[in-house]
């Protein structure tokens, strides 16, 4: 007998995050809405993350272990074994608000004309709240303006109908950075979101693994983003992504020559010319 499928599949994607993992997975298991699973996927932990996945017992749980691949491949395995109506991801240092899941169920229900929600986060870094700024403000509607600009919009908020990524695709495995950037352009291009309006994800900052700390020079890889994305888009979303690749290359062209990095200075001269 066919089991029911799950209107949430909720997708925690990890590395070596064990102590953080335990407290996204409970925010899980306490919410006040039932129907979904939850699908961990570890990306080749090699620290306590095995004892605390022995330890579960809900039978809404799934583990998958994979070999190292980085998030965006942690992500698109846990969509390949999704069987949810609508897919959530959330980071394994972020954690959701009890009732996130039945207030973004009643606004899916209520707003059916919407493939793809979001909400307001509550961030902290090192244990301390965070003021956001006015240019962090979460989007409504047809966001890609500014998502171009930057990304306002955070994949650990986020449901999406499952068949949307057959329109848009996944996550780009390439990137090791902004691959968040490159998907939300590709999502926002396609088609407008809704906001939930209130905070309903909490979000850890401060660490040493995140990838901001990792890579420095994270506009390389918006503009590589944007570069992929302009052949495909017309209109207005085409003008806005030339003119904000032009911003970007030449902000991040003068750091180079600031830093005195040769080939880079040469091959952002050069994409600068043919914009």
């Amino acid at each position: 007998m066919l089991m029911k499928k799950p209107f949430f599949s909720v997708i925690i994607p990890t590395f070596n995050r064990g102590d953080f993992l335990k407290i996204a997975i409970d925010s899980l298991l306490s919410q006040d809405f039932s129907d979904f699973e939850l699908i961990i996927v570890d990306d080749g932990s090699n620290d306590n993350t095995d004892q605390i996945i022995k330890d579960l017992t809900d039978p809404r749980i799934r583990y998958i272990k994979q070999n190292h691949r980085g998030v965006s491949g942690a992500r698109n395995n846990g969509l390949k074994q999704a069987s949810g109506e609508f897919i959530c991801f959330l980071d394994s240092d972020d954690r959701f608000s009890k009732d996130k899941l039945l207030l973004t169920h009643k606004f899916i229900k209520n707003n059916q004309k919407y493939k793809v929600f979001h909400t307001k986060e509550i961030w902290y870094r090192n244990g301390s709240l965070l003021n956001q700024k006015a240019r962090h403000k979460n989007p409504h509607g047809f966001a890609f303006a500014k998502i171009a600009k930057l990304c306002c919009i955070s994949i650990s908020t986020i449901a999406i109908e499952k068949n949307v990524f057959n329109q848009v695709g996944t996550f780009d495995e390439t990137m090791p950075a902004c691959e968040d950037y490159d998907f939300l352009l590709r999502i926002t291009a396609a088609m407008p979101v809704f906001l939930i309006p209130k905070a309903l994800t909490i979000k850890e900052g401060g660490h040493s693994d995140q990838q901001s700390k990792k890579f420095k020079a994270m506009d390389k890889f918006r503009i590589y983003a944007l570069e992929k994305i302009l052949p495909s888009l017309s209109g207005d979303n085409y003008k806005i992504a030339h003119q904000e690749l032009k911003n970007k290359c030449t902000i991040y062209l003068k750091g180079a020559v600031k830093r005195d990095r040769s080939s880079e200075i040469e091959y952002y001269q050069q994409l600068l010319a043919q914009l």
